[in-house]
């Protein structure tokens, strides 16, 4: 592709990922968007254990059975000119890492808020490190269907708890059963709610801001109240201003409900027109590559297994970071400086999958995998080698002996381990003495899915017994006496065969760094 031609499909790409407090309505506004790219004919809804229709990016037979998302799924369609590539992260806070990992493979990310409850515990997690990034953020409050808190409110507690100035791009027109539609300050027109002819959902402003005199709205309490409001904001509120909103200090604000796909094409139109194309990037020695750069590269930010159960594939998800995927390419795995032909490059919707031939810098494309990739790896094509910066870890707090339950499927016991541990969920551990296996994790949901894959993907039911909380300290293995470890601080090896203990407290702790003052232990490899 010619350099031109490269530069203006890049300019095409829109990649956020959406984030949010569990409940909050995520994947109720990603399938409203697919509705908009003509992906999905109709809505599936996390209600669908009792309907038994399905959120289109909930894949996971254990998502369909609770209602929740546990995994990050990739969906793209094309919608008024543009490619865009959504990816839906986890609600659920035992997954946070898979979150964390998803946040450094996009370019912007969309904060969706329940307007009854505000910012909750996990979107202020979620949102620290999308900060950390300095993305853009869009956010949509959610929900308006129901009654919910002061819209003032709620644009106040995005400055007072996550330190970012909220910019309202509409304002709500009552709420629950007194919602009467939006006033959409930026398009001047107000968008109807239920309006009785579809063709009439959207009403001009005149010069003043006001609806036309004969529309009924006019002498409604509820309409007058708004005119005040959205007064009140012109005069004291936040100035929109595209600088701030693209260092993510600023984030314009939506409202709308979801559920009754109201306001969400409004927040889609003007989030596609805002938010950024994908830009240069920082490498891991401080370089940077422009993504309209002729060399490709990527990484790979995450792995999952099982995606098509009949075949027992395994995906590594890669972020193009600069330049071109074709089909065929041979590239160089930075890792290992292994030569890898990728000949089977797939894109998704959800658990959807069809054979990619071509795809640009912004894009997402799963490559299967026979054992080759990691989280973290780059791979890159030409003589200049290039390394993207290693991704964020969590170190385990909860841990698990786990063992077959049957002694005759040792064989689809170990290899359902080693596969679902790749996708780095939850750590696998060994003990240094038995060499039994040990599971670490941050919550224990994240053991409750690990339990149900082993039963429906590899057949096999595991025996999991509670060692209970640890705290996780490597050591180096010239340090390494195994007479140090006790029942207080079990004795393990990594993944990489890296030796680490396993305190039972932070008491332990100290007394093991009391009795080896000379022994350094560190929190993370």
């Amino acid at each position: 592709m010619k350099t031109e031609q490269l530069a203006q499909e890049v300019a095409k790409r829109r990649t956020f990922a959406i984030i949010s407090h569990p409940d909050a309505g995520k994947t109720t506004i990603t399938e409203q968007m697919l509705l908009f790219g003509g992906v999905i004919r109709s809505a599936g809804t996390v209600k669908g254990k009792k309907t038994g229709n399905y959120a289109t990016s909930d894949w996971m037979e254990i998502e369909k059975k609770r209602g929740i998302s546990v995994t990050s799924s990739v969906m793209e369609f094309d919608y008024q000119g543009k490619h865009v590539n959504i990816l839906d992260t986890p609600g659920h806070e035992d997954f946070s890492e898979d979150t964390y990992r998803t946040l450094m493979a996009v370019d912007a990310a969309v904060m969706v808020i329940d307007s009854a409850k505000g910012i909750e515990a996990q979107t202020k997690k979620l949102f620290k490190v999308v900060k950390q990034r300095g993305i853009p953020i869009f956010t949509f409050m959610n929900k308006l269907d129901r009654d919910g808190r002061e819209p003032l409110d709620l644009i106040g507690e995005l400055e007072d708890l996550l330190n970012i100035e909220g910019c309202a791009m509409n304002w709500p027109m009552g709420s629950g059963k007194t919602l009467r539609g939006l006033y959409d300050m930026h398009n001047q027109r107000v968008e109807l709610y239920h309006p009785t002819n579809e063709d009439q959902r959207f009403v001009a402003l005149d010069a003043n801001g006001h609806l036309p005199a004969d529309n009924e709205l006019t002498a409604d309490s509820i309409y007058q109240q708004t005119l005040d409001d959205v007064s009140l904001l012109q005069e004291a509120g936040n100035t929109f201003d595209p600088e701030k909103i693209a260092q993510g200090k600023q984030t314009p604000v939506f409202f709308g409900s979801a559920l009754t796909n109201f306001g969400v094409q409004t927040f889609l139109d003007e989030f596609l027109r805002l938010a950024p194309a994908p830009s240069s990037h920082k490498l891991a020695d401080d370089q940077e590559i422009a993504a309209d750069a002729s060399q490709f590269s990527g990484f790979v930010f995450k792995i999952q297994a099982n995606m098509n159960p009949k075949h027992r594939d395994r995906i590594a998800f890669i972020r193009i970071g600069s330049g071109e995927f074709t089909q065929g390419m041979d590239v160089t795995l930075q890792r290992t400086q292994k030569d890898l032909r990728l000949n089977n490059a797939t894109e998704f919707m959800s658990d959807q999958r069809e054979q990619v031939k071509h795809a640009v810098a912004g894009d997402i494309v799963g490559l299967y995998d026979t054992g080759n990739f990691q989280i973290g790896d780059t791979i890159y094509t030409g003589k200049q080698a290039l390394k993207y910066p290693a991704l964020p870890q969590f170190t385990p707090e909860m841990f698990m002996e786990v063992t077959a339950k049957n002694v005759m499927k040792q064989k689809s016991f170990h290899k359902g381990m080693q596969q679902l541990v790749q996708e780095g969920a939850v750590q696998l551990y060994r003990n240094y003495q038995t060499g039994d296996y040990i599971l670490g994790a941050v919550g224990q949901l994240q053991f409750e899915v690990f339990k149900f894959r082993m039963q429906n993907e590899y057949n096999t039911e595991v025996v999991m017994k509670p060692i209970g909380s640890r705290i996780a300290r490597w050591i180096d293995p010239e340090q390494l006496d195994p007479a140090m470890s006790s029942t207080r601080n079990i004795l393990v090896k990594d993944l990489h065969d890296q030796p680490l203990f396993l305190f039972e407290n932070q008491f332990a702790q100290r007394w093991f760094s009391d009795k080896y003052p000379d022994v350094k232990l560190t929190a993370k490899l």
